[in-house]
């Protein structure tokens, strides 16, 4: 009986390093695990959105060796009523608001400041079509009538095959994927956990085999196609997200800090949702569409691209709000409103006309409730309009 106890305490002993050896080698997955865990609880949420470097593997988007361009300061302003309930309400990070090109209102709440690099969640689409524009005038593409599969040929076989370019930039794939952010077993959840646990976008996209209807035929929102264009941009030009995008959109803007993309295990930016800088470099990124594509007397973004890819040209719904390219486009919009818009109450609001521009962040847990995205489009017109 003692020898057999000593055996069985080796045993143990045997296991508990076993698990401690395993532990040390998968800490930095099972640190990342946890942290995606409880990214989104109350208690954690706003400082996670400011440190996602922490919690995932990252990659910069180098601002260049340029100066910074100035963002100048107009006449301070007073904002209507509603936006300070509003901020309360939906849980507002920061709030920047520019009018002709100038900051009229710029404030922080919950702890966050000026310099925070702020996750920008599905805003980052709205980015990737401004270079999926640049990529097609340069001629790096060819046509956007052209399959998927000519430039990511691993999508061969899988839901993508048969699928153009058109298509997926719309959000009108036709691939099935849960996109339910509540759900733990949703596909959206599933793919995070491979981000967090350094597994391959692309293997994960690959392995997608359903379809529910058509491509081209009808929108329903998607992320995963957007990860798709990213590999489509991958596959024509050989290089990676973050250089181009560093190179042809972010160093000609002038920023003031460096940007960074979130990234899967092989490196790979999570270009639907992982781009992190701060509020104010997103309103330079809103003030360049609203000026048309151009910043400093440079063209960044074709000017036909900025029209065409924030035009309602998305097989929605009727009666419910637009899409263009990766572009949001409110109902009733007068021509020159859209938006890039992010879970969880990210957004870069553009009114041409009134040549006004809204970046605002935040960590909003209710943001799915019912009237919630209409009311932050109301504020963000009435402040527009407030500025006439």
């Amino acid at each position: 009986m003692r020898a057999f106890g000593k055996w069985l305490g080796r045993v143990l002993l045997a296991l508990l390093l076993a698990a401690i050896v395993i532990g040390l080698w998968k800490r930095e997955e099972i640190e990342r695990l946890l942290a995606v865990n409880s990214l989104f609880s109350e208690e954690k949420i706003v400082h996670n959105f400011s440190h996602m470097d922490g919690a995932f593997l990252s990659a910069p988007v180098p601002r260049g060796n340029g100066l910074t361009t100035e963002l100048p300061y107009g006449p301070e302003t007073e904002l209507p009523e509603a936006v300070e309930d509003w901020i309360a309400a939906r849980d507002v990070t920061a709030l920047v608001v520019l009018k002709d090109g100038a900051i009229v209102y710029e404030n922080y709440f919950k702890g966050t400041g000026p310099e925070d690099r702020r996750i920008s969640w599905s805003v980052a689409k709205s980015y990737l079509s401004a270079l999926v524009g640049i990529l097609l005038e340069e001629g790096q593409i060819a046509s956007l009538d052209d399959p998927v599969i000519k430039y990511a040929p691993s999508l061969k076989g899988s839901a993508y095959d048969g699928a153009s370019l058109r298509n997926v930039l719309h959000m009108a794939s036709g691939v099935t994927f849960d996109e339910d952010y509540l759900d733990y077993d949703s596909d959206i959840n599933r793919m995070g956990r491979v981000v967090a646990l350094g597994g391959k976008l692309d293997d994960f996209t690959a392995e997608l085999s359903e379809t529910f209807t058509a491509p081209g035929s009808q929108w329903q929102y998607v992320s995963i196609d957007t990860h798709v264009f990213g590999m489509v941009v991958r596959g024509a030009t050989g290089r990676s997200v973050p250089e181009l995008l560093s190179e042809k959109v972010i160093a000609p803007l002038g920023l003031e800090h460096a940007p960074y993309y979130i990234v899967d295990g092989s490196g790979t930016a999570f270009v639907l949702g992982g781009l992190n800088m701060t509020t104010r470099d997103y309103a330079r990124f809103g003030q360049m569409f609203a000026q048309g594509g151009q910043w400093n007397g440079q063209q960044i973004v074709p000017e036909d691209w900025v029209k065409e890819s924030t035009s309602p040209t998305a097989p929605t719904a009727e009666g419910r709000i637009g899409y263009g390219y990766q572009w949001w486009i409110p109902q009733g919009a007068p021509e020159g409103e859209y938006m890039a818009r992010g879970v969880y109450g990210q957004y870069i609001y553009v009114d041409s006309a009134r040549d006004v521009v809204i970046a605002t962040n935040a960590a909003d847990r209710k943001f799915r409730e019912a009237g919630v995205a209409e009311q932050n489009i109301e504020i963000f017109r009435q402040i527009a309009a407030s500025l006439d």
